[in-house]
């Protein structure tokens, strides 16, 4: 039997136009994102760079600076004193946030907690409450004349510390942060705990652990990189905080200055100020050191990993 040889009647095309084409079709799909990426991300911090070698003045309008807005930021205390306490709510908060939502992660994950769906539900529905409306909630909450705390003094006849003073006002809004993003960690947390391999607790089981043994032997390193995730977020949430001190402002104006926080100066400067210029240049050297301290938690959080 003769074996027939089918014949070809086209060609192969050279190797070179075969990755061109599929270059081009790569940039097809890519493109649409990199020219959203380069519309709201890239050219925002250009224009904002721009703006900082400037300077609006009343006599002579606008005129070339240089570095002399950076250099006017690194020497404003106004600045720095904002950044210091974002810090200070950053080294407070996050350990306490993250805290609590992993062991309410833990808890789900045992299997020992009754209406495990309920309380999973219940602790992430904060987080669905828009942060205007969680804020306004927690301010009426924390008034002293027409709020549950000034309701409580009246009804027993005790004087309860104001929510609201100068010295509190702080600890007030991490506890609005915290009510807020518990449930978003536990959900990250325990979405990882959920995936980590059966065969480890056996083989703790086998090896005689307990539960805590197990917690910290196994799930806590088993979720490291979550871990690692939810900390770095909560690092730039920290120093991105803004909705919470200006919505209550008006309510503690005292306590919370134009200057509260990094976010609220800029905010000043901008619409209040009319200082766009200088507000790019604390825009920027805000950015700068949120990525800094972001970076370094991830470096460290690595190198544990490894």
């Amino acid at each position: 039997m003769t074996a027939v040889t089918p014949i070809t009647t086209g060609r192969r095309p050279p190797a070179g136009v075969s990755r061109s084409r599929r270059g081009r079709t790569g940039w097809v799909f890519v493109g649409p994102f990199m020219a959203v990426f380069a519309l709201v991300f890239l050219a925002p911090i250009a224009y904002s760079l721009y703006l900082s070698f400037f300077r609006d003045q009343l006599v002579g309008g606008t005129s070339f600076v240089g570095l002399d807005n950076f250099q006017r930021a690194f020497e404003d205390e106004q600045f720095w004193a904002a950044v210091g306490r974002v810090l200070l709510f950053l080294v407070v908060q996050v350990p306490v946030m993250l805290g609590i939502a992993l062991l309410i992660a833990l808890a789900l994950d045992s299997g020992r907690l009754y209406g495990k769906s309920f309380f999973r539900i219940a602790v992430f529905l904060p987080y669905a409450v828009p942060a205007v409306v969680a804020t306004l909630m927690w301010g009426f909450i924390y008034g002293t004349r027409f709020g549950l705390v000034g309701n409580i003094n009246e009804a027993f006849g005790v004087s309860l510390p104001d929510p609201l003073s100068p010295s509190l006002v702080l600890v007030s809004i991490g506890n609005i942060v915290t009510w807020e993003f518990i449930g978003y960690n536990m959900l990250i947390f325990y979405s990882a705990l959920r995936v980590v391999p059966k065969s480890l607790y056996e083989a703790a089981e086998i090896d005689g652990a307990g539960e805590w043994r197990v917690i910290t032997a196994v799930k806590i390193p088993a979720i490291r990189g979550a871990l690692v995730i939810a900390t770095i977020f909560s690092v730039i949430g920290s120093f991105q905080l803004f909705n919470e001190p200006s919505i209550l402002q008006s309510l503690a104006p005292n306590a919370i200055t134009t200057y509260f926080t990094p976010n609220l100066y800029t905010f000043t400067l901008s619409f209040s100020g009319r200082q766009q210029n200088y507000a790019a240049t604390v825009s920027l050297v805000m950015g700068v050191v949120t990525m800094i301290i972001a970076y370094a938690v991830q470096l460290r959080g690595m190198r544990k990993e490894a």
